[in-house]
Protein backbone atom coordinates (compact mmCIF):
# COMPACT_ATOMS: atom_id res chain seq x y z
CA UNK A 1 0.00 0.00 0.00
CA UNK A 2 1.45 3.10 -1.10
CA UNK A 3 -0.43 4.92 1.62
CA UNK A 4 -2.84 4.89 4.60
CA UNK A 5 -4.06 7.76 6.47
CA UNK A 6 -6.85 7.74 9.41
CA UNK A 7 -9.38 9.68 10.00
CA UNK A 8 -11.74 10.35 13.46
CA UNK A 9 -14.45 9.44 11.79
CA UNK A 10 -16.44 8.15 8.23
CA UNK A 11 -17.27 11.50 7.62
CA UNK A 12 -14.04 13.19 7.58
CA UNK A 13 -12.78 10.11 5.33
CA UNK A 14 -15.40 11.11 3.16
CA UNK A 15 -14.14 14.32 3.11
CA UNK A 16 -10.35 13.81 2.24
CA UNK A 17 -11.90 11.45 -0.93
CA UNK A 18 -13.28 13.90 -2.49
CA UNK A 19 -10.39 15.82 -2.25
CA UNK A 20 -8.30 13.66 -3.46
CA UNK A 21 -10.51 13.05 -6.29
CA UNK A 22 -10.62 16.49 -7.04
CA UNK A 23 -7.32 17.03 -6.91
CA UNK A 24 -6.69 13.61 -9.64
CA UNK A 25 -9.40 14.84 -11.93
CA UNK A 26 -7.71 18.51 -12.23
CA UNK A 27 -4.30 16.75 -12.73
CA UNK A 28 -6.00 14.20 -15.40
CA UNK A 29 -7.94 17.03 -17.38
CA UNK A 30 -4.59 18.93 -17.65
CA UNK A 31 -2.50 16.09 -18.78
CA UNK A 32 -5.30 14.55 -21.03
CA UNK A 33 -8.37 16.22 -21.32
CA UNK A 34 -10.43 14.35 -19.77
CA UNK A 35 -10.62 12.49 -16.06
CA UNK A 36 -11.70 8.62 -15.80
CA UNK A 37 -13.10 7.31 -12.66
CA UNK A 38 -15.39 4.49 -11.21
CA UNK A 39 -17.19 4.54 -7.73
CA UNK A 40 -18.17 1.18 -5.50
CA UNK A 41 -21.22 1.84 -3.37
CA UNK A 42 -21.61 2.37 0.19
CA UNK A 43 -22.76 5.04 2.73
CA UNK A 44 -19.39 6.57 3.04
CA UNK A 45 -18.82 6.86 -1.18
CA UNK A 46 -22.14 8.63 -1.22
CA UNK A 47 -21.16 11.37 1.20
CA UNK A 48 -17.77 11.72 -0.38
CA UNK A 49 -19.71 11.91 -4.19
CA UNK A 50 -21.73 14.36 -2.33
CA UNK A 51 -18.95 16.55 -1.17
CA UNK A 52 -17.26 16.06 -4.79
CA UNK A 53 -20.26 17.19 -6.61
CA UNK A 54 -19.83 21.07 -4.53
CA UNK A 55 -16.82 21.23 -5.95
CA UNK A 56 -15.91 23.60 -8.80
CA UNK A 57 -14.45 21.08 -11.71
CA UNK A 58 -14.34 21.08 -15.39
CA UNK A 59 -17.34 18.69 -14.65
CA UNK A 60 -18.06 18.39 -18.91
CA UNK A 61 -14.60 16.56 -18.98
CA UNK A 62 -15.61 14.41 -16.02
CA UNK A 63 -16.56 10.44 -16.90
CA UNK A 64 -18.01 8.21 -14.36
CA UNK A 65 -17.86 4.81 -14.10
CA UNK A 66 -19.46 2.09 -12.19
CA UNK A 67 -16.94 -0.27 -10.66
CA UNK A 68 -20.35 -2.84 -10.34
CA UNK A 69 -23.91 -3.28 -10.11
CA UNK A 70 -26.61 -5.49 -8.95
CA UNK A 71 -28.83 -6.56 -11.12
CA UNK A 72 -31.97 -5.63 -10.27
CA UNK A 73 -34.81 -2.88 -11.36
CA UNK A 74 -34.03 0.73 -12.66
CA UNK A 75 -34.73 2.86 -9.29
CA UNK A 76 -34.54 -0.19 -7.13
CA UNK A 77 -32.69 1.26 -3.89
CA UNK A 78 -30.29 -1.89 -3.98
CA UNK A 79 -28.86 -0.48 -7.46
CA UNK A 80 -25.37 1.93 -6.55
CA UNK A 81 -27.00 3.82 -9.86
CA UNK A 82 -29.97 5.30 -8.40
CA UNK A 83 -27.42 6.53 -5.17
CA UNK A 84 -24.76 7.48 -7.25
CA UNK A 85 -27.02 9.86 -9.47
CA UNK A 86 -28.51 11.52 -6.08
CA UNK A 87 -25.47 12.23 -4.83
CA UNK A 88 -24.02 13.77 -7.69
CA UNK A 89 -27.28 16.06 -8.52
CA UNK A 90 -25.06 19.16 -6.84
CA UNK A 91 -22.59 18.90 -9.63
CA UNK A 92 -22.91 20.24 -12.98
CA UNK A 93 -21.81 16.71 -14.67
CA UNK A 94 -23.79 15.95 -17.88
CA UNK A 95 -26.08 12.99 -17.64
CA UNK A 96 -24.66 11.59 -20.46
CA UNK A 97 -20.86 11.46 -18.57
CA UNK A 98 -22.69 9.03 -16.11
CA UNK A 99 -21.80 5.96 -17.32
CA UNK A 100 -24.57 3.25 -16.35
CA UNK A 101 -23.62 -0.50 -16.30
CA UNK A 102 -26.29 -2.23 -18.69
CA UNK A 103 -27.30 -4.74 -16.06
CA UNK A 104 -30.70 -5.21 -17.74
CA UNK A 105 -29.96 -5.99 -20.93
CA UNK A 106 -31.53 -9.17 -22.29
CA UNK A 107 -28.02 -10.55 -23.32
CA UNK A 108 -25.84 -10.19 -19.78
CA UNK A 109 -22.86 -11.46 -21.37
CA UNK A 110 -23.16 -9.17 -24.58
CA UNK A 111 -23.91 -6.47 -21.77
CA UNK A 112 -20.54 -6.82 -20.22
CA UNK A 113 -18.69 -6.22 -23.61
CA UNK A 114 -20.72 -3.69 -24.47
CA UNK A 115 -19.41 -1.86 -20.65
CA UNK A 116 -16.21 -3.18 -22.33
CA UNK A 117 -16.67 -1.12 -25.41
CA UNK A 118 -18.01 2.40 -23.49
CA UNK A 119 -14.74 2.11 -21.14
CA UNK A 120 -12.29 1.72 -24.37
CA UNK A 121 -13.99 4.31 -25.95
CA UNK A 122 -13.36 7.33 -23.36
CA UNK A 123 -10.48 5.58 -21.30
CA UNK A 124 -8.26 3.44 -24.54
CA UNK A 125 -7.21 0.36 -25.18
CA UNK A 126 -6.67 -1.15 -23.39
CA UNK A 127 -8.98 0.70 -20.91
CA UNK A 128 -7.06 2.76 -18.42
CA UNK A 129 -9.20 4.73 -15.31
CA UNK A 130 -7.12 7.56 -14.20
CA UNK A 131 -8.85 6.53 -10.75
CA UNK A 132 -10.89 3.46 -9.24
CA UNK A 133 -12.48 3.67 -5.69
CA UNK A 134 -13.14 0.64 -4.00
CA UNK A 135 -14.81 -0.78 -0.33
CA UNK A 136 -14.02 -3.27 0.93
CA UNK A 137 -16.01 -5.29 2.54
CA UNK A 138 -15.86 -7.43 6.22
CA UNK A 139 -15.64 -10.74 4.25
CA UNK A 140 -12.39 -8.90 2.08
CA UNK A 141 -14.27 -8.75 -1.08
CA UNK A 142 -13.99 -5.43 -3.39
CA UNK A 143 -16.41 -4.63 -6.07
CA UNK A 144 -18.23 -7.38 -7.05
CA UNK A 145 -15.16 -9.58 -6.40
CA UNK A 146 -16.26 -11.76 -3.67
CA UNK A 147 -14.56 -14.81 -1.78
CA UNK A 148 -15.43 -18.37 -3.86
CA UNK A 149 -17.13 -16.67 -6.91
CA UNK A 150 -15.64 -18.29 -10.28
CA UNK A 151 -14.98 -14.12 -11.48
CA UNK A 152 -11.99 -14.08 -9.77
CA UNK A 153 -10.02 -16.65 -11.79
CA UNK A 154 -11.51 -14.00 -14.95
CA UNK A 155 -8.57 -12.56 -16.91
CA UNK A 156 -9.21 -12.01 -20.33
CA UNK A 157 -12.40 -10.02 -19.69
CA UNK A 158 -12.27 -6.43 -18.23
CA UNK A 159 -16.38 -6.63 -17.21
CA UNK A 160 -17.97 -10.02 -16.29
CA UNK A 161 -20.94 -11.19 -14.25
CA UNK A 162 -21.12 -12.99 -10.90
CA UNK A 163 -22.87 -15.53 -9.47
CA UNK A 164 -25.19 -14.63 -6.75
CA UNK A 165 -24.38 -12.90 -3.81
CA UNK A 166 -26.58 -11.29 -1.05
CA UNK A 167 -29.34 -12.18 -3.41
CA UNK A 168 -28.25 -10.42 -6.35
CA UNK A 169 -26.23 -11.35 -9.44
CA UNK A 170 -24.26 -8.44 -10.11
CA UNK A 171 -21.78 -7.19 -13.24
CA UNK A 172 -18.42 -6.01 -12.11
CA UNK A 173 -15.08 -4.73 -13.46
CA UNK A 174 -12.58 -7.68 -13.12
CA UNK A 175 -9.08 -7.32 -11.68
CA UNK A 176 -7.42 -6.68 -14.51
CA UNK A 177 -9.42 -3.58 -15.15
CA UNK A 178 -9.13 -2.83 -11.79
CA UNK A 179 -5.17 -3.14 -11.86
CA UNK A 180 -4.55 -0.92 -15.22
CA UNK A 181 -5.97 1.95 -12.64
CA UNK A 182 -3.65 4.90 -12.41
CA UNK A 183 -4.31 5.40 -8.73
CA UNK A 184 -6.99 3.43 -6.70
CA UNK A 185 -8.60 4.74 -4.00
CA UNK A 186 -9.48 2.33 -1.02
CA UNK A 187 -12.49 4.07 1.65
CA UNK A 188 -13.04 1.69 4.86
CA UNK A 189 -14.74 2.70 7.19
CA UNK A 190 -16.34 1.14 10.96
CA UNK A 191 -14.62 -1.55 13.49
CA UNK A 192 -16.10 -4.55 11.40
CA UNK A 193 -13.42 -3.86 8.86
CA UNK A 194 -10.88 -3.96 11.08
CA UNK A 195 -9.60 -7.65 10.39
CA UNK A 196 -9.70 -7.16 6.69
CA UNK A 197 -7.74 -4.20 7.12
CA UNK A 198 -4.86 -5.81 8.25
CA UNK A 199 -4.20 -8.80 5.66
CA UNK A 200 -4.94 -5.86 2.87
CA UNK A 201 -2.22 -4.02 4.21
CA UNK A 202 0.41 -7.08 3.65
CA UNK A 203 -1.24 -8.13 0.10
CA UNK A 204 -2.85 -10.92 1.59
CA UNK A 205 -3.76 -12.95 -1.71
CA UNK A 206 -6.48 -15.37 0.12
CA UNK A 207 -9.01 -12.89 0.30
CA UNK A 208 -10.38 -10.43 -2.96
CA UNK A 209 -8.90 -7.40 -2.23
CA UNK A 210 -5.48 -8.95 -1.36
CA UNK A 211 -4.95 -9.29 -5.04
CA UNK A 212 -5.21 -5.57 -5.58
CA UNK A 213 -2.57 -4.13 -6.83
CA UNK A 214 -0.99 -1.84 -4.57
CA UNK A 215 1.70 0.30 -6.15
CA UNK A 216 -0.37 3.61 -7.13
CA UNK A 217 -3.02 2.35 -3.95
CA UNK A 218 -4.30 5.06 -1.22
CA UNK A 219 -6.87 4.08 1.94
CA UNK A 220 -8.57 6.25 3.34
CA UNK A 221 -10.33 4.67 7.40
CA UNK A 222 -11.49 6.21 9.59
CA UNK A 223 -10.42 4.96 13.77
CA UNK A 224 -12.66 2.32 14.01
CA UNK A 225 -11.25 0.60 11.41
CA UNK A 226 -7.78 0.75 12.15
CA UNK A 227 -7.41 0.43 15.73
CA UNK A 228 -3.85 -0.19 15.68
CA UNK A 229 -2.06 2.06 13.37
Amino acid sequence: MKKIEIFQDADAVAREGARLIAAAARSSIAERGIFNFAVSGGRTPWVMLRELASVPLPWAQVHVFQIDERIAPEGDKDRNLTHLMESLEGSSIPPENIHAMPVNATDPGQACRSYEETLEKFAGIPATLDLAHLGLGPDGHTASLVPGDPVLKVRDRDVALTAPYQGRNRMTLTYPMINRSRAILWLATGDEKAPMIERLKHGDPTIPGGNIAQQNAILLADALACPSL
